[in-house]
């Protein structure tokens, strides 16, 4: 998969791991993550679907920190639960939210195997032991959109690997260093 990766990513992951901070940055990550997927969805289907992204990308924040905290690197861990969020808006047939196509499912699971197969994360399950105790809220399927999708914001031939767009455009295979001068309060909605 593509993904970006710059110094507010740096900055999210250290106030994560920041006991006293890691509440608001969490919140911050949620909503920016709701903002930006809702976004992306249909005018007269992004409310409906705000409750269930909301506390689906407040469960992945815990996935990416047991992602962390295995050996993972950022780009590595951050593109777990990007994956696993296809896998959900796959399930729901929402085609235009999807970061990658549907032939490429298996792949971006096989890459991560090892990790859910310990977390019982699975394309069907993509939670797994992430799922909230009280479930997530339910929002309308449309499978039909999956028939008929161009998968406008799906990214093909990304599945070997991870790879990373920095800032200035380039696009490398693998994790950028982590800058040694990394701001917690760079992190959405820290302060």
């Amino acid at each position: 998969m593509k993904i970006n990766q710059n110094v507010r990513h740096f900055a999210s992951k250290k106030a994560l791991e920041l006991p006293g901070v890691r509440a608001v940055a969490k919140r911050g990550l949620v909503d920016l993550h709701v903002r930006i997927f809702a976004g992306k969805a249909a005018e007269g289907r992004r409310e409906e679907r705000e409750n269930r992204l909301e506390a689906f990308f407040d469960a992945t924040i815990d996935m990416y920190l047991a992602a962390l905290q295995e050996g993972f690197s950022e780009a590595e861990a951050r593109e777990i639960t990007h994956a696993v969020a296809t896998f959900d808006f796959y399930n729901h047939g929402w085609a235009e939210m999807m970061e990658y196509p549907p032939d490429e499912l298996a792949d971006h699971y096989d890459r991560y195997a090892a990790f859910f197969d310990r977390h019982g994360v699975s394309i069907d399950d993509p939670l797994g032991e992430f799922r909230p105790a009280d479930g997530l809220p339910d929002a309308p399927a449309t499978p039909e959109k999956l028939d008929e999708a161009d998968f406008e914001n799906a990214e093909s031939g990304y599945a070997d690997d991870v790879y990373v767009e920095t800032e200035d455009g380039d696009v490398t295979r693998g994790d950028i260093d982590e800058p040694d001068d990394v701001d917690p309060t760079d992190s959405p909605g820290v302060e």
